[in-house]
C-alpha cells in the first residue's frame, strides 16, 4: 500500500513538473514573439538562448535610443527657445534652461530624483495651462499670446519684478503628453510700441501745418485764373487726404493708450447704424450701381460706443464699394451667436457682424497681414480706379487750356493702408474680436466682427441723441473717396 502511494505521488509530481515546463517554455515564446516578432519554432536554439540573445539586443537598443535622447535633450537645452515636456496629469516631467528663465524657475524645478510635479505649482500661469489643455484635448498645434506676471516667494522681489509677452506652441505626443516651445515676444513688442509712438508723434507735428496749408490753399482757390485752380484743387484734395492719414494716425494713437476706457457706452440699434452709414456712402454707391443687401433682424440693441462703430461701417463698406464690380451687391449680415473657440476662449452670446462683396477678395499670403498697419495688398487693391474721384478733384483744370490740362491732372492716390488696423482696434476695445477671410460663395472680401451684446456699463452720455446724429449721420463729406477710407 506504501508502494502504491509513493508511485501515485512520484506520477503527480512528474505531472506538474512537466506541466511547468510545458507553461515556461510557453511564457518564454510569448516573451520572445512580443519581443521579435519572429517564428521561434524556425532557431535552432533554445528559448532560453534565444530569450538571453534577444534581451542583449534589446539592451543595445536601449542603449543607443537613450544616446538620442541625450542628444534631443543638448539640443534643446541650447535652444534659444524654451521648452516644457508635460505628462498627462499635466506635471512638469522636463524642460530647459531657457524656459526655466522665461517661467522664472530657479532652481531647476525637477532632478532627476524628484517626482514631476503639477505645472500650476511651479509656474502660476493659467493661460500657459488652458493652452496645453487646448492642444491635448484638439490634437493639433496650438498657438497663444499672453502677458506672463512672474510671482517670487520674497516680497521684496514683487515690486522689481516686470511682466512680458510669451508665445507659446503646444504640440499634442504619444500618451496624452504634451510639449510646449516657449518664446519671449517682449521686444517685438516694445519695438512696436516705440513705432506707434513715433508715428503719433509725428502725426502731432503735422497736423498743424497741414492745416495751415489747406486754409493757404482755400484763400488763393478763388483768387486765382481758372486755368490754376485745378493745381490748387489737387494740392487741398492732397491736404485733406494727409490730414485723415494724420487724424488715423492720431485715433490709433488713443485708442491704444486708452482701450476700453475711452469708449463711450450707450443702447444702439446696430440695424439702424448700418443703415445710417451707407446712405452716407449712398453716392459712391450709386457711381458704381452697387446695391446693399442686408440680411438680419429690424431691430438689435446693442451696447457700444456708438460713434467709432459706426467708423467701422464706414470703412467696411467703403471698401466693399471700392473694390465690388459694377452692378454688383454689398451683402450685410446681422446675428447673434457664440464667439468662435479658436479665437475667443469666452462662452459668451454676443452679435456678429459680417460684411462681404462679389469683389477679387485677399490674396492668401494677404490675409494674415491685412489687420497690419501701413500693409498694402497687390496694386490692384492698394490703388483707386482710375474713376474714382480722386481724379474729379482738378476736374476744373481739365476745362482750362491744352497747355495746362495735361499738367494738372493728379495721379491716382493711394489707400492709407491704417483702415482695418483702426477696425481691429476699435473692435477688440469693445473686448470683440474681427476675423478677415474670402467668401466661400462670392469669393470677395469676407470681414466677420463680433461684439458681445452685453457689453460694459454705459457712461453717462452728456450730448443729447439728436445733435449726437447729427453729427454721425448729416456732416458733409468733402471727399467721398477720401484716403481715410481703409485698404
Amino acid at each position: 500500500m506504501g508502494i502504491l502511494d509513493f508511485l501515485l505521488g512520484l506520477l503527480i509530481g512528474l505531472g506538474l513538473l512537466c506541466w511547468q515546463q510545458v507553461r515556461q517554455r510557453q511564457r518564454l515564446t510569448r516573451l520572445l514573439r512580443e519581443l521579435r516578432a519572429a517564428d521561434v519554432e524556425t532557431s535552432p536554439f533554445s528559448a532560453t538562448s534565444q530569450l538571453a540573445l534577444t534581451v542583449a539586443r534589446q539592451q543595445r537598443v536601449q542603449q543607443q535610443l537613450e544616446a538620442e535622447v541625450s542628444t534631443y535633450r543638448s539640443i534643446l537645452e541650447a535652444a534659444p527657445v524654451g521648452y516644457l515636456h508635460l505628462d498627462d496629469e499635466n506635471r512638469l516631467v522636463w524642460c530647459n534652461s531657457e524656459a526655466r528663465s522665461l517661467l522664472d524657475l530657479t532652481p531647476a524645478p525637477l532632478n532627476q530624483s524628484e517626482s514631476p510635479r503639477l505645472l500650476l505649482e511651479l509656474v502660476r500661469s493659467y493661460e500657459l495651462d488652458d493652452l496645453v489643455e487646448q492642444a491635448r484635448n484638439s490634437k493639433t498645434l496650438c498657438q497663444k499670446d499672453w502677458v506672463f506676471y512672474p510671482v517670487s516667494p520674497d516680497v521684496l522681489q514683487l515690486t522689481r519684478q516686470r511682466s512680458y509677452v510669451l508665445r507659446g506652441y503646444a504640440v499634442p505626443m504619444p500618451k496624452q503628453h504634451v510639449g510646449v516651445f516657449l518664446e519671449s515676444r517682449q521686444e517685438a513688442v516694445q519695438l512696436r510700441q516705440q513705432l506707434d509712438r513715433w508715428a503719433s508723434d509725428v502725426a502731432h507735428e503735422l497736423k498743424t501745418p497741414l492745416t495751415s496749408i489747406r486754409l493757404i490753399a482755400e484763400t488763393l482757390q478763388t483768387r486765382l485764373d481758372p486755368a490754376l485752380r485745378g493745381w490748387v484743387n489737387r494740392l487741398i484734395g492732397e491736404s485733406i487726404r494727409l490730414s485723415d492719414l494724420v487724424q488715423d494716425l492720431l485715433d490709433l494713437a488713443l485708442i491704444d493708450r486708452e482701450s476700453s476706457q475711452c469708449l463711450h457706452l450707450r443702447q444702439v440699434n446696430l440695424p439702424d447704424l448700418v443703415q445710417a452709414a451707407w446712405l452716407n456712402l449712398e453716392p459712391l454707391s450709386r457711381k458704381k450701381q452697387v446695391q446693399l443687401s442686408y440680411q438680419g433682424p429690424e431691430s438689435l440693441p446693442v451696447q457700444i460706443d456708438e460713434a467709432r462703430i459706426y467708423r467701422v461701417l464706414m470703412n467696411l463698406l467703403d471698401n466693399s464699394i471700392k473694390y465690388s464690380p459694377p452692378w454688383e451687391t454689398v451683402t450685410v449680415r446681422i446675428s447673434t451667436g457664440l464667439a468662435e473657440e479658436s479665437t475667443h476662449s469666452r462662452p459668451e452670446t454676443g452679435v456678429w457682424l459680417e460684411v462681404f462683396d462679389a469683389g477679387t477678395g485677399f490674396a492668401e499670403q494677404d490675409l494674415p497681414h491685412v489687420f497690419e498697419r501701413f500693409y498694402r495688398a497687390d496694386p490692384a487693391r492698394s490703388r483707386l480706379p482710375p474713376n474714382r474721384s480722386a481724379s474729379s478733384e482738378a476736374s476744373n483744370a481739365s476745362h482750362s487750356n491744352s497747355s495746362h490740362s495735361s499738367e494738372a491732372e493728379p495721379y491716382h492716390r493711394t489707400s492709407s493702408g491704417l483702415g482695418l488696423a483702426i477696425v481691429r482696434q476699435i473692435v477688440e476695445a469693445h473686448q470683440g474680436m474681427v476675423l478677415a477671410s474670402n467668401h466661400p460663395e462670392t469669393g470677395g472680401a469676407w470681414l466677420r466682427i463680433w461684439l458681445p451684446q452685453d457689453g460694459l456699463e454705459p457712461e453717462p452720455h452728456k450730448q443729447p441723441p439728436d445733435e449726437l446724429e447729427i453729427k454721425l449721420y448729416e456732416e458733409p463729406r468733402a471727399d467721398v473717396g477720401s484716403a481715410s477710407r481703409l485698404e
